[in-house]
């Protein structure tokens, strides 16, 4: 249990204190992608859905969420952001729409749970504007792209396809 930072003597949940820890810039960027079909990819392209701009929206969301990461997942530490950025991409091959959320801060704790939920919070509203035209739409590929500072190091995933 020692390799598990977030269990006290008792095997319990903790929230790990990071109080002696030396503040450091710290980076995240985090990726997910919605497949949709044909048509759907046509109306998030030409603006057709009846809720409105789903890239715009779905960009605002993700700033949201990366804002109330601490409130949503058990063991995160409410993270004083720098910034929040989210750039939403649409793939005419994959039929898809490519997201991509960075977060920093100047902290003792990192960012890559904030980058996560942004990008996981941006493809739920893609999927949410779009349900209304098309079920069977899926989220996939949620994942860690890059992190810097911090006493693990920095990390970048070297496999990912796009």
């Amino acid at each position: 249990m020692e390799d598990f930072t977030h269990f006290n003597e008792q095997g319990r949940a903790k929230m790990v204190d990071v109080g002696e820890k030396a503040p450091t810039h710290r980076t995240a960027e985090a990726g997910a992608r919605v497949l949709v079909d044909q048509t759907t990819f046509e109306l998030i392209r030409s603006g057709g859905m009846k809720k409105g701009d789903v890239l715009s929206t779905a960009q605002i969301a993700g700033i949201m969420g990366a804002k109330r990461t601490w409130e949503l997942i058990p063991m995160c530490h409410p993270v004083q952001v720098n910034g929040i950025d989210l750039t939403l991409t649409l793939d005419e091959a994959r039929c898809s729409v490519e997201i991509r959320a960075f977060v920093s801060c100047d902290g003792r704790t990192g960012v890559e749970m904030e980058a996560l939920t942004a990008a996981s919070i941006a493809a739920l509203t893609v999927y949410d504007m779009c349900k209304a035209v098309q079920r069977d739409i899926v989220i996939t590929d949620i994942r860690l792209l890059e992190k810097t500072g911090g006493i693990h190091g920095d990390f970048r995933r070297e496999d990912d396809n796009g």
